[in-house]
Protein backbone atom coordinates (compact mmCIF):
# COMPACT_ATOMS: atom_id res chain seq x y z
CA UNK A 1 0.00 0.00 0.00
CA UNK A 2 1.43 3.29 -1.11
CA UNK A 3 1.87 6.60 1.69
CA UNK A 4 -1.02 8.75 1.03
CA UNK A 5 -0.79 12.59 0.43
CA UNK A 6 -2.39 15.22 1.97
CA UNK A 7 -3.53 16.42 -1.34
CA UNK A 8 -5.90 14.64 -3.87
CA UNK A 9 -5.79 15.52 -7.73
CA UNK A 10 -7.74 14.03 -10.95
CA UNK A 11 -5.87 11.88 -12.91
CA UNK A 12 -4.21 14.03 -15.66
CA UNK A 13 -6.41 12.34 -18.87
CA UNK A 14 -6.85 15.65 -20.58
CA UNK A 15 -10.32 17.54 -20.55
CA UNK A 16 -12.60 16.49 -17.72
CA UNK A 17 -16.44 15.76 -18.63
CA UNK A 18 -17.89 18.26 -15.74
CA UNK A 19 -21.76 17.26 -16.78
CA UNK A 20 -23.77 15.40 -14.19
CA UNK A 21 -24.50 11.70 -14.56
CA UNK A 22 -27.89 9.98 -13.54
CA UNK A 23 -25.43 8.20 -11.17
CA UNK A 24 -24.38 11.46 -9.89
CA UNK A 25 -27.53 12.79 -9.00
CA UNK A 26 -28.94 9.68 -7.59
CA UNK A 27 -26.17 9.62 -5.01
CA UNK A 28 -26.00 13.42 -4.30
CA UNK A 29 -29.80 13.16 -3.08
CA UNK A 30 -28.88 9.95 -0.84
CA UNK A 31 -26.17 12.14 0.57
CA UNK A 32 -28.62 15.05 1.26
CA UNK A 33 -31.22 12.89 2.78
CA UNK A 34 -28.81 11.24 4.77
CA UNK A 35 -26.80 14.33 5.92
CA UNK A 36 -30.07 16.36 6.67
CA UNK A 37 -31.15 13.37 9.20
CA UNK A 38 -27.83 13.34 10.88
CA UNK A 39 -28.76 17.29 11.16
CA UNK A 40 -31.40 16.38 12.68
CA UNK A 41 -29.65 14.29 15.35
CA UNK A 42 -27.06 16.92 15.96
CA UNK A 43 -30.01 20.11 16.55
CA UNK A 44 -30.03 18.28 19.72
CA UNK A 45 -26.70 17.44 20.28
CA UNK A 46 -24.99 20.35 19.14
CA UNK A 47 -26.96 23.25 20.06
CA UNK A 48 -26.41 21.87 23.45
CA UNK A 49 -22.85 21.80 22.81
CA UNK A 50 -22.82 25.40 21.41
CA UNK A 51 -25.17 26.89 24.14
CA UNK A 52 -22.68 25.45 27.14
CA UNK A 53 -19.70 26.54 24.97
CA UNK A 54 -21.43 30.08 24.18
CA UNK A 55 -22.14 30.63 28.07
CA UNK A 56 -18.52 30.32 28.85
CA UNK A 57 -17.34 32.80 26.68
CA UNK A 58 -19.64 34.47 23.56
CA UNK A 59 -18.72 33.45 20.26
CA UNK A 60 -17.22 30.00 21.14
CA UNK A 61 -20.11 28.15 20.26
CA UNK A 62 -19.15 28.46 16.77
CA UNK A 63 -16.86 24.89 17.94
CA UNK A 64 -19.98 23.05 17.32
CA UNK A 65 -21.13 24.02 14.41
CA UNK A 66 -19.00 22.01 12.11
CA UNK A 67 -21.50 19.23 11.64
CA UNK A 68 -23.62 21.05 10.41
CA UNK A 69 -21.36 22.66 7.69
CA UNK A 70 -20.56 18.98 6.05
CA UNK A 71 -23.03 18.24 3.40
CA UNK A 72 -21.37 20.48 0.91
CA UNK A 73 -17.69 19.21 1.74
CA UNK A 74 -19.38 15.23 1.31
CA UNK A 75 -21.22 16.51 -2.01
CA UNK A 76 -18.02 18.13 -3.14
CA UNK A 77 -15.36 15.43 -2.45
CA UNK A 78 -17.68 12.16 -3.50
CA UNK A 79 -19.60 14.29 -6.57
CA UNK A 80 -16.24 16.23 -8.07
CA UNK A 81 -18.19 18.17 -10.64
CA UNK A 82 -20.38 21.63 -10.16
CA UNK A 83 -22.95 22.82 -8.20
CA UNK A 84 -22.31 19.48 -5.96
CA UNK A 85 -21.54 20.97 -2.38
CA UNK A 86 -24.34 23.18 -3.02
CA UNK A 87 -26.43 20.66 -4.27
CA UNK A 88 -26.55 18.32 -0.87
CA UNK A 89 -25.53 20.71 1.62
CA UNK A 90 -28.97 22.73 0.52
CA UNK A 91 -31.29 19.42 0.16
CA UNK A 92 -29.74 17.85 3.57
CA UNK A 93 -31.31 21.87 5.21
CA UNK A 94 -34.46 21.24 3.56
CA UNK A 95 -34.78 17.58 4.66
CA UNK A 96 -33.85 19.38 8.29
CA UNK A 97 -36.82 21.77 7.62
CA UNK A 98 -39.47 19.61 6.36
CA UNK A 99 -38.66 16.81 9.29
CA UNK A 100 -38.80 19.02 11.61
CA UNK A 101 -36.13 21.64 13.52
CA UNK A 102 -36.32 24.76 15.83
CA UNK A 103 -35.22 26.98 12.53
CA UNK A 104 -37.62 25.95 10.32
CA UNK A 105 -37.40 27.52 6.48
CA UNK A 106 -34.86 29.75 8.04
CA UNK A 107 -32.53 26.39 7.55
CA UNK A 108 -32.36 26.82 3.76
CA UNK A 109 -30.72 30.17 3.80
CA UNK A 110 -28.32 28.34 6.23
CA UNK A 111 -27.60 25.62 3.55
CA UNK A 112 -27.75 28.04 0.61
CA UNK A 113 -24.64 29.91 2.27
CA UNK A 114 -22.97 27.37 3.89
CA UNK A 115 -22.94 25.36 0.63
CA UNK A 116 -21.59 28.21 -1.49
CA UNK A 117 -19.07 28.53 0.58
CA UNK A 118 -17.73 24.96 0.41
CA UNK A 119 -19.25 25.45 -3.71
CA UNK A 120 -16.40 28.39 -4.08
CA UNK A 121 -13.54 26.51 -2.58
CA UNK A 122 -13.54 23.54 -5.03
CA UNK A 123 -14.58 25.88 -7.83
CA UNK A 124 -11.02 27.55 -6.49
CA UNK A 125 -9.19 24.25 -7.74
CA UNK A 126 -11.08 23.73 -10.71
CA UNK A 127 -12.74 21.04 -9.35
CA UNK A 128 -9.57 19.03 -9.55
CA UNK A 129 -7.97 18.71 -6.16
CA UNK A 130 -9.46 16.59 -3.42
CA UNK A 131 -7.58 16.05 -0.93
CA UNK A 132 -7.72 16.89 3.13
CA UNK A 133 -6.09 20.37 2.45
CA UNK A 134 -9.33 21.11 -0.11
CA UNK A 135 -11.72 19.27 2.55
CA UNK A 136 -10.59 21.36 5.44
CA UNK A 137 -10.58 24.34 3.29
CA UNK A 138 -13.85 23.91 2.27
CA UNK A 139 -15.47 23.65 5.87
CA UNK A 140 -13.58 26.62 6.72
CA UNK A 141 -15.36 28.27 3.78
CA UNK A 142 -18.75 26.52 4.54
CA UNK A 143 -18.05 28.41 8.13
CA UNK A 144 -17.58 31.77 6.73
CA UNK A 145 -20.46 31.30 4.71
CA UNK A 146 -22.51 31.47 7.77
CA UNK A 147 -20.80 33.46 9.60
CA UNK A 148 -21.01 35.94 7.09
CA UNK A 149 -25.41 35.23 6.71
CA UNK A 150 -25.80 35.58 10.85
CA UNK A 151 -24.26 39.44 10.47
CA UNK A 152 -28.01 39.73 9.12
CA UNK A 153 -30.38 37.32 10.04
CA UNK A 154 -29.79 36.44 13.68
CA UNK A 155 -28.53 40.16 14.19
CA UNK A 156 -24.91 39.42 14.93
CA UNK A 157 -23.64 42.79 12.75
CA UNK A 158 -24.79 45.00 16.13
CA UNK A 159 -22.92 42.64 17.87
CA UNK A 160 -19.46 43.67 19.26
CA UNK A 161 -16.26 42.96 17.42
CA UNK A 162 -14.57 41.00 19.94
CA UNK A 163 -17.89 38.55 19.83
CA UNK A 164 -17.57 38.57 15.84
CA UNK A 165 -13.92 37.46 15.76
CA UNK A 166 -14.03 34.60 18.38
CA UNK A 167 -17.29 33.10 16.60
CA UNK A 168 -15.07 33.69 13.37
CA UNK A 169 -12.04 32.15 14.66
CA UNK A 170 -14.19 29.42 15.96
CA UNK A 171 -16.55 28.38 12.99
CA UNK A 172 -13.62 28.43 10.80
CA UNK A 173 -11.48 25.50 12.98
CA UNK A 174 -15.31 23.92 13.39
CA UNK A 175 -15.95 23.91 9.84
CA UNK A 176 -12.38 22.51 9.01
CA UNK A 177 -11.85 19.45 11.36
CA UNK A 178 -15.52 19.14 12.10
CA UNK A 179 -16.57 19.35 8.15
CA UNK A 180 -13.66 19.20 6.33
CA UNK A 181 -11.33 16.38 7.92
CA UNK A 182 -14.45 14.07 9.02
CA UNK A 183 -15.71 14.98 5.90
CA UNK A 184 -12.62 13.92 4.56
CA UNK A 185 -12.01 10.72 6.49
CA UNK A 186 -15.94 9.61 5.79
CA UNK A 187 -15.47 9.90 1.93
CA UNK A 188 -12.13 7.81 2.16
CA UNK A 189 -14.08 4.89 4.49
CA UNK A 190 -16.91 4.66 1.98
CA UNK A 191 -14.79 4.21 -0.95
CA UNK A 192 -12.34 1.83 0.86
CA UNK A 193 -16.14 -0.76 1.06
CA UNK A 194 -15.98 -0.19 -2.96
CA UNK A 195 -19.08 2.34 -2.57
CA UNK A 196 -17.69 4.88 -4.38
CA UNK A 197 -16.37 2.69 -6.86
CA UNK A 198 -18.53 4.67 -9.76
CA UNK A 199 -16.77 7.77 -8.66
CA UNK A 200 -13.35 8.96 -8.77
CA UNK A 201 -13.15 9.02 -5.36
CA UNK A 202 -13.50 5.82 -4.77
CA UNK A 203 -10.70 4.85 -7.82
CA UNK A 204 -8.32 7.08 -6.29
CA UNK A 205 -8.39 5.18 -2.74
CA UNK A 206 -8.63 1.57 -4.60
CA UNK A 207 -5.58 2.48 -7.20
CA UNK A 208 -3.32 3.32 -3.79
CA UNK A 209 -3.62 -0.71 -2.72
Amino acid sequence: MHATTSVATEPATGRRNLRWRVVDIVVAAVLGVATGLLFLFWNNVGYAWFSAADAVTPGLGGIAVGIWLIGGVLGGLVIRKPGAALFVELLAALVSALVGNAWGIETLYSGLAQGLGAELVFAAFAYRRFGVVTAMLAGASAGLGAWTLELFTSGNLQKSAEFLGIYLGTLLVSGAVLAGLLGWLIVRALAATGALNRFAAGQSVTQRV
